[in-house]
């Protein structure tokens, strides 16, 4: 039995240091976060926010596993973002524009925290790389799906009723997201 003790503890310190990773806070966004007032792609499209996932790792050999540090940074493009306000006839269309934005900034956000947690609780041994790349690999491709999901669920926001839903759905999502420790 104290076999069993020691082992589940050794277990649970590994998983707890066995990887670091540093995160920056949830953000609202506002209208100054779309620099670009130009619709770049041409279409119907009134915005568009633009987010990437910096991702990168250090790692340090430890006995049999490796100890890896994840620099996971979530970037919103302020000057990829544009916004045409040209096309916005009321204050409450922008804020409608707004929150479909926000949403897909959550995505985005949500994509950091999972991508986060995973890793911190991921033990790596010498396929490090491999392992760690096919993580951030399967879950980049859940929250692309996602964002797809998202725009064509919402009709890029003009189906009030699925905005409705899906600003709840991030709503709940946000609430009881567990956060990454940084």
């Amino acid at each position: 039995m104290k076999f069993r003790i020691d082992r589940l503890f050794y277990t649970i310190v590994l998983l707890l240091f066995c990887s670091s990773a540093f995160a920056q806070p949830y953000k609202t966004l506002t209208i100054n976060d779309f620099r670009n007032a130009s619709n770049s792609g041409g279409d119907r499209s009134v915005a568009s926010t633009y987010c990437t996932i910096e991702y990168s790792f250090t790692a340090r050999p430890e006995n049999d596993y490796y100890m890896l540090t994840f620099y996971v940074k979530l970037v919103m493009d302020n000057n990829q973002s544009w916004m045409d306000l040209s096309k916005m006839t009321s204050k409450e269309m922008l804020a409608e524009i707004l929150k479909h934005e926000q949403g897909h900034y959550n995505i985005s956000y949500m994509e950091q925290q999972e991508l986060l947690r995973t890793v911190a609780h991921t033990v790596f041994r010498s396929d490090y790389k491999r392992v760690a790349n096919a993580i951030f690999d399967r879950i980049e491709a859940k929250y692309k799906l996602l964002n797809q999901n998202y725009d064509a669920d919402t009709k890029n926001s003009t189906d009030r009723e699925q905005q409705r839903s899906w600003d709840a759905y991030f709503q709940q999502k946000l609430a009881y997201m567990p956060l990454a420790k940084n």
